[in-house]
């Protein structure tokens, strides 16, 4: 019985946490167009991260050198967020560590290795929820197949705000997964105007609502809400389980072109469209909050890679195509285009593997095309 009673205390805190959040949601966004000067965060991350991200840095400076040298563009490297000093401190992300990165106005973050097991959460998780970083934009094109897909993953909610919170007890385990009304409401907004001001007609809304029926099912309603502010959109209502198999169905994957959804189905199908484009070393990410911004590669820090010796053979397409994502955030949308079109033009030579370009030489090459 003691055990259940502390159980019951440890539920009650995180309830009460959640409830503080939820009063908290709100700030003003900034408008970069009139900004001075923005700071670019450059956080390497850890294996592959300082490979590829070096590599970045090269394109940024290529593309901003002229505002870079007169001043209304900063890079400026942020230390300390690698697997060494966040198990050394005991923190996902150490505090003197997130202050440099409150310094800065968006990041470009390489990945960053999450320990199995244990209480620490990975650093991304920390970030969204201290950045408040709450949507999660992935897109993914195939041209020759007619697909353009923009995902809207909720990042601050769902299984991942408690996923370190949990709680043992005998014979059992318990996880917790949490879905607030603001918290929905601002990534349905956001994903029905980005299909607003691009021009697209559909935003499908993926869930497991018929399980899920609380958390998902309020997920649901108020995406439902939200778009009766959008007559012009048509909102579509897919489970998750089918929506990963429509996603490999070519005789209909092409219709789709917005999606919305919760935290952990997006974190998996949004993978899964990365290996339909060309595998998850070829899409970028951008984490997207109101104050601050932080896009990254999707992949992880490729451990496997670094233990054999193949870290300068990473692909670096995935960071590039973020920071081609970070430059439309920031209003340098004629440096945003130059990039997207020597991405498209430059072939890449890169495999992974010591029969194909290094990293730094499929840059070099990408250099000549910008």
């Amino acid at each position: 019985m003691m055990n259940l009673d502390l159980a019951c205390a440890h539920f009650r805190s995180l309830l009460e946490e959640q409830l503080h959040r939820v009063e908290a949601m709100s700030a003003e966004k900034v408008d970069f167009s009139k900004k001075q000067t923005v700071t670019v965060g450059i956080v390497p991350g850890d294996g592959i991260g300082p490979i590829i991200m070096a590599q970045a840095v090269r394109v940024l400076e290529t593309l901003l050198r002229d505002e870079i040298s007169g001043g209304t563009v900063a890079l400026k490297s942020v230390e300390g967020l690698t697997i060494e000093n966040r198990m050394a401190q005991g923190k996902a992300v150490p505090e003197d560590v997130l202050a440099q990165i409150k310094a800065c106005d968006v990041l470009l973050k390489g990945p960053t290795t999450t320990p199995m097991g244990g209480t620490m959460e990975s650093a991304n998780v920390t970030l969204r929820r201290e950045l408040d970083l709450y949507a999660n934009v992935r897109p993914v094109t195939i041209p020759e197949e007619g697909i353009d897909w923009v995902f809207y993953r909720e990042n601050t909610e769902g299984e991942y705000v408690l996923g370190s919170k949990g709680l043992e007890l005998p014979g059992m385990a318990v996880d917790f997964k949490v879905t607030t009304d603001p918290g929905t409401r601002r990534i349905a907004q956001a994903a029905f105007d980005y299909a607003r001001n691009n021009g697209k007609t559909r935003v499908s809304i993926v869930t497991k609502a018929n399980i899920m029926k609380k958390t998902d099912g309020k997920f649901t309603a108020i995406c439902h809400d939200v778009a009766l502010d959008y007559p012009e959109i048509t909102a579509d209502d897919w489970y998750i389980d089918i929506m990963t198999a429509n996603l490999v169905n070519p005789a209909i994957r092409n219709q789709f072109q917005v999606f919305v959804l919760p935290n952990l189905y997006g974190d998996i199908i949004t993978d899964e469209a990365a290996q339909i484009q060309g595998g998850v070393g070829t899409a970028g990410s951008a984490n997207l909050g109101d104050r601050y911004a932080m896009f990254e590669a999707i992949h992880g820090s490729a451990p496997r890679m670094m233990e054999e010796g193949l870290g300068d053979y990473a692909n670096p397409q995935s960071i590039l195509k973020a920071a081609a994502m970070l430059l439309r955030h920031i209003c340098r949308t004629r440096a945003a285009e130059k990039l997207e079109k020597a991405l498209a033009e430059c072939p890449c030579g890169v495999t992974g593997t010591a029969d194909g370009e290094t990293c730094a030489e499929y840059v070099s090459n990408l250099l000549t095309f910008l």
